[in-house]
Parts: C-alpha cells; sequence; structure tokens
C-alpha cells in the first residue's frame, strides 16, 4: 500500500496549480485531465460530473512521488471558510528553508497569511518556525522549518 495524492477542487484550477506550481516547486505530471460521463459521476457520486484539472509532483520526493491533484468540476459547488481547528481534513504541510521568504511569496501570488510566524523550542527533536497560510482559495497550508539537534 502507498500514499498517492491529495485532491483540491478548485473553481479556477488552473490559477491555483499555477500558485503551487510558483511557490512550491510542484510540476504538471501529464496529461491534463478533462474527464465526464456515466463513469465519473457513478464513482463520484456526483450527478452528470464533469471535470477538468492536473496532478502536480509534489518537491522532494522525485518522479515517484506523491501528487498534488487541482481539479475544477462543471457544477463546483462554494464551500465556507475552513479553520484550523475544523473536523476533517485541515491542511497541507511545506517544509520549507525560509518560512518568512516562502510566506512572503505566497502572498504575492495570491495567498494570504494566518497566522504569524512561530519559533517553538521541541524537546529532543530541536527548534521547529512554522505559520499556517491559504493558498487563493483559502485552503490552509502550513509552512514550516525544523532545525533539529
Amino acid at each position: 500500500m502507498k500514499y498517492v495524492h491529495t485532491n483540491i477542487i478548485s473553481k479556477d484550477w488552473r490559477k491555483l496549480a499555477d500558485f503551487y506550481i510558483k511557490v512550491f516547486e510542484c510540476a504538471i505530471v501529464p496529461p491534463e485531465r478533462n474527464q465526464s460521463g456515466d463513469w465519473l459521476s457513478q464513482g463520484t457520486g456526483v450527478p452528470n460530473a464533469s471535470l477538468k484539472g492536473a496532478h502536480l509532483r509534489l518537491p522532494g520526493y522525485g518522479d515517484n512521488g506523491p501528487t498534488l491533484e487541482i481539479y475544477q468540476y462543471g457544477n463546483t459547488e462554494d464551500l465556507a471558510k475552513i479553520n484550523p481547528n475544523t473536523r476533517g481534513f485541515g491542511h497541507i504541510a511545506f517544509e520549507v528553508e525560509d518560512v518568512t521568504k516562502v510566506l512572503a511569496d505566497l502572498e504575492a501570488n495570491g495567498g494570504r497569511s494566518n497566522g504569524e510566524v512561530t519559533t517553538k523550542p521541541v524537546e529532543g527533536v530541536g527548534e521547529i518556525t512554522f505559520v499556517y497560510a491559504r493558498d487563493p482559495d483559502g485552503n490552509l497550508i502550513e509552512l514550516q522549518h525544523w532545525d533539529r539537534i
């Protein structure tokens, strides 16, 4: 068994994919998806399902690593803002070299901070610097950097 991908549904899949490519050095894994049909409706449980999108290779794992799947359904529904303490899927996390720099890149590309950059010693592990932020669609992202002992 192995982990394969995480899916994000967007109103504009190309714009959101571009954000992850620019800020987190993800890369599109061809082909782009343009799918519809009874098989998709049956498998997803969404009547008349149609979607477009792509898989993005996440950094740090090579050609066979997990992907971020960004799709846009023909009938994408809005979702209320998710807070860090909302039950269910919470956030995705990226370990980065410089949290402040990546946060600035994230904000320059349409994302926004959700908290303040914070540093905390973790006994027996080292020191973590982190912040929660949001992508342009409002999805939560944790930026973290470890100085390990």
